[in-house]
C-alpha cells in the first residue's frame, strides 16, 4: 500500500502507457491496490450478456485502473 496524494476529482496527466499525454479527471482511487481510474483513459471493450434491462447484450467500453506511478497531478 502506497501513500496516495491523488484524490477523487483531481485532474491528472498520464505519463506512461498507451494513453501517455492524455489528461482526465480521477473517478475512483484504490489505495490498497495503488491504482486509479481516469475518465476517458485506459478503455477496453467488454462483452455483456443479455439481461432483463439489456435484451441484446453486446459490447461496452469500460475504463480500467491505471497504476498511481503512471499518473501525475496536473499543474505540478
Amino acid at each position: 500500500m502506497v501513500k496516495c496524494k491523488i484524490k477523487k476529482g483531481d485532474m491528472v496527466r498520464i505519463i506512461a502507457g498507451d494513453d501517455k499525454g492524455k489528461v482526465g479527471k480521477v473517478t475512483a482511487v484504490y489505495p490498497k491496490k495503488s491504482t486509479v481510474i481516469v475518465e476517458g483513459c485506459a478503455l477496453v471493450k467488454k462483452t455483456v450478456k443479455p439481461t432483463e434491462e439489456n435484451k441484446r447484450g453486446g459490447f461496452v467500453n469500460k475504463e480500467m485502473p491505471i497504476h498511481i506511478s503512471n499518473v501525475k497531478k496536473e499543474g505540478e
